[in-house]
């Protein structure tokens, strides 16, 4: 007979989650973990058969704690910007989170085609609200998310890494300015 788990798997990823989000991916080990919990390490492998196990679940507990902020700017007034600030915000409020999911080498590098909808799970209702909010192309609503993103995850870049905090006002002002020049181009055929 197993024995009886010490932790609930909720209580082990939760104090996980605070590791990640005070210190980082790379201080979430076994024994800090363990310490964290005020035990050991071994009562987190009866919940767990491995640190990779727990990871994989943590980073879809992240993912959900990105979803919420994503929702937040797709109810936006101006949901395409409502996204683009609500990055910004996510990478600024949860900087380790951030970097686990938009900052971390990956080994398979993707056609920059192709990253979007990879690391995305929000992909396809942001799609849809640019071709709702500005009536453009399938293939248009794509470019300009790929143009704004690249262009606000630097910005959130610069946020997560604290590089540099850029606030609220001024980075509503440079996804404004971008998204107008872009929509412009595509507009008037520049960009196709």
């Amino acid at each position: 007979m197993p024995p009886k788990a010490k932790f609930t798997k909720n209580q082990i990823t939760d104090t996980a989650l605070e590791i990640l989000r005070s210190q980082g991916i790379e201080y979430l080990t076994a024994r800090a973990l363990g310490k964290a919990l005020g035990s050991s390490s071994r009562p987190i492998f009866t919940v767990f058969q491995s640190m990779e196990e727990l990871k994989d679940v943590l980073i879809e507990r992240i993912k959900i704690i990105y979803h919420e902020y994503i929702q937040e700017g797709l109810n936006d007034p101006l949901p395409f910007k409502g996204v683009g600030m609500s990055y910004v915000k996510f990478a600024k409020e949860e900087p380790n989170y951030f970097n686990i999911l938009f900052a971390t080498c990956r080994e398979d590098i993707p056609n920059v085609e192709y990253i979007l909808p990879m690391i995305d799970d929000n992909y396809e209702a942001i799609i849809n609200s640019i071709k709702a909010s500005y009536q453009l192309s399938d293939l248009l609503s794509i470019k300009l998310y790929r143009h704004l993103w690249i262009y606000t995850h630097g910005i959130a870049t610069l946020c997560a890494s604290k590089l540099y905090l850029f606030n609220e006002e001024e980075v509503s002002q440079m996804i404004t300015e971008i998204a107008k020049s872009l929509l412009r181009a595509m507009k008037e055929g520049k960009i196709q």
